[in-house]
């Protein structure tokens, strides 16, 4: 059973960086409040990581 990680964008994309809102989208979200689950990998985990300030991990 592989490990997943629930990330939950919880501010808005106007104004941040277009690199940043290309990693949101890469993250599967979409609106404020809107929940993705991933598997948990390095790269998942870096992705997060970049836009740590716009989303929040959940599990």
């Amino acid at each position: 059973m592989t490990k997943t990680v629930k990330v939950t964008l919880f501010k808005g994309l106007i104004g941040t960086r277009e690199s940043h809102r290309a990693t949101v989208r890469g993250l599967g979200l979409r609106g404020i409040n809107s929940v993705s689950e991933l598997e948990d990998t390095p790269s998942v985990r870096g992705m997060i990581n970049k836009v740590s300030y716009l989303v929040k991990v959940v599990s």
